[in-house]
Formats: C-alpha cells, sequence, structure tokens
C-alpha cells in the first residue's frame, strides 16, 4: 500500500489539485516533480525512506525511475549522466528542446534548419533558464544543457532528499558501494511487469493431505485439482490488466512475490491474505466460466478491499 500511493500519489490537498504525485513522466523515465510545496515538506526525504525500508524487507520497489535520475542519486555526477528527451516529463519543454534535435533530413522546404518562431520558443526557454540563446555554433551545446537543466538541475534538491533518505535507511551506503544493486532498488518497468509464466512459477499448488483433509473437512483432492486447474487457465489466458489485478489481491502488490499458495476452501466467494500470500478459492465452482467470472469481480475490488472483497 505504501509503494503503491508512492508510485501513484497521495490524497494531500496542498492547493495543486486532489492528488500529490512525487515521481512524474513515463516509464523508465520517471524524474522528482518539480513541486517546491512538496520539496518543502521533505516528502522526498520521506520517500527515500519508504523505499528503502520496503527494500529491506523484501517488498516491492519503484520501477520506471529514469536511470539519468538513478545514476545522480548513486553518486554520479550530474555531468556523466546520460539524459534523453523521453526524461523530460513535462511535453511543452520536451517539444521545445526536440527543435534542436532536427536532424538534416528534417529540414524544412525552404532550408531552414529552424524557422523564427522555433528560435524565438528556443531562446525564449533558454534565456527563462539562464542559458544563452541559440546561436550558429552552440545548438548540440544548447540542446546538451536544456536536457540538463529540465531533467536534473531542476531536480538535484529533491534527489538530495531521496538520497538523505535512503541513507537513513542504510541502503544508500550500499548503491554506493555496489553500483550493481541499482537496478534491483529501482528497476526498469518491463521488469515490473507481469506475465504468466512468472505468475505460474511463484505459486504453491494444493497437494494431496488425506490427514489434513479429515481433520479441516478440506474438500476432496480432485475438487482441488479442478479449481486449480481453472485458475491455471485463468492465469494463463488473462491480460496484463487482469493479471496486476489477481496479484495484487493475492499479496496486496503487482509484482509476483515468491510462495503464493493456493487454497481450496469451502467458502462462498474467493478471499486472500495478503500478509501470508495466500489466495483462498471456493470449491463449488463446477464449470470454468463460473469460476472466471466470479473471480474477475472479486480481484477488481483490490484497490479498496486489500485483498479482501
Amino acid at each position: 500500500m505504501v509503494m503503491h500511493k508512492l508510485q501513484n500519489g497521495f490524497l494531500i490537498n496542498l492547493g495543486n489539485g486532489s492528488g500529490t504525485v512525487l515521481f512524474e513522466g513515463q516509464a523508465d523515465h520517471l524524474i522528482p516533480t518539480t513541486s517546491q510545496v512538496l520539496l518543502q515538506s521533505d516528502l522526498f526525504l520521506m520517500a527515500g525512506r519508504m523505499i528503502g525500508h520496503s527494500f529491506l524487507y523484501g517488498g516491492p520497489p519503484l520501477a520506471g525511475v529514469s536511470p539519468a535520475i538513478i545514476h545522480v542519486l548513486s553518486g554520479g555526477s550530474p555531468q556523466t549522466a546520460t539524459i534523453v528527451l523521453e526524461d523530460v516529463a513535462d511535453i511543452d519543454f520536451r517539444e521545445t528542446i526536440q527543435m534542436l534535435a532536427i536532424d538534416d533530413d528534417s529540414k524544412n522546404e525552404k532550408g531552414d534548419e529552424l524557422t523564427e518562431d522555433q528560435k524565438a520558443a528556443i531562446n525564449q526557454l533558454a534565456l527563462s533558464w539562464d542559458l544563452p540563446v541559440l546561436t550558429a555554433t552552440n545548438r548540440t551545446w544548447l540542446l546538451h544543457n536544456l536536457l540538463q537543466h529540465a531533467v536534473l538541475t531542476r531536480t538535484l534538491r529533491q534527489i538530495k532528499q531521496l538520497r538523505q533518505g535512503l541513507k537513513d535507511s542504510m541502503v544508500w551506503q550500499l548503491l554506493e558501494a555496489r553500483p550493481d544493486v541499482a537496478s534491483v532498488v529501482f528497476p526498469r518497468q518491463s521488469m515490473a511487469d507481469c506475465s504468466p509464466q512468472v505468475v505460474l512459477n511463484n505459486i504453491i499448488w494444493p497437494v494431496d493431505e488425506k490427514e489434513e483433509e479429515e481433520e479441516f473437512d478440506e474438500p476432496p483432492f480432485s475438487t482441488k485439482c479442478r479449481i486449480a486447474g481453472y485458475l491455471r487457465q485463468f492465469v494463463e489466458t488473462a491480460d496484463q490488466i487482469q493479471l496486476k489485478q489477481l496479484v495484487k489481491f493475492w499479496v496486496g502488490w503487482e509484482l509476483p512475490t515468491k510462495d503464493m499458495q493456493v487454497k481450496v476452501v469451502q467458502a462462498e466467494h474467493p478471499t486472500s491474505s495478503t500478509c501470508f500470500c495466500i489466495l483462498r478459492l471456493p470449491a463449488h465452482y463446477t464449470t470454468y466460466k463460473q469460476f472466471t467470472n466470479h473471480l474477475q469481480s472479486c480481484i477488481a475490488t483490490s484497490d479498496i478491499g486489500f485483498g479482501l472483497i
């Protein structure tokens, strides 16, 4: 729940809307938001602690952060960070900076690289950030510095707070000594995506334990096999959204974890114990259609029911 809020925003009314998002941009290019209210409230310090403690206790990571931000956050120099246009979260800034990246094949019919309006937009942005205007010789230099300012210079104080939060949780020291660990603490978004095979590989399926059946009045093993088969079929045919809903209903987060246990019980509705990664499925389903319709209705409640219907 904590990491979900960190990635999707907090419901804090700071006069800038109903939600407060700490990271903005597109997947794998997220950067800290430049809100001064959030910065002055030390929310990025809190975010660093949240990320660190989630890592230490085997919780979900913050996926999709820009490699340039991770590089500086891990102790690298801003001058050596690799920045791309996709790292610029503000679309207006990105479109203006992108004009400088036009190659020779993209020139207009008159042969001019940039129109007067384009030059005026670039110069206006450069002057607002205390950079020199565009000339015939500084195009590449200006492109690099505009990217540097848009992605790193405007977020350096946020990055410092994140680093301090990681220090408070003793994770930054690990990142400083082992830079390769950064890909584990801040994985790519593609690594956070669910796939049927990854989910199936982490499931502990019901087994035939006759003594427990007699003691706890559990359904017969043949029934367990039927319900487990329905679940396997659902996982193999579900789309990305349905898989994430299922995993979140199961373990409380959208990323599969080890030892995701399935139990078939006498009950009316599917339920879960997210802390113990246990999914309890009723034994009364006799058709796959009945099973999947009921399961889809239940897993859609994960945002409001914390794994319970």
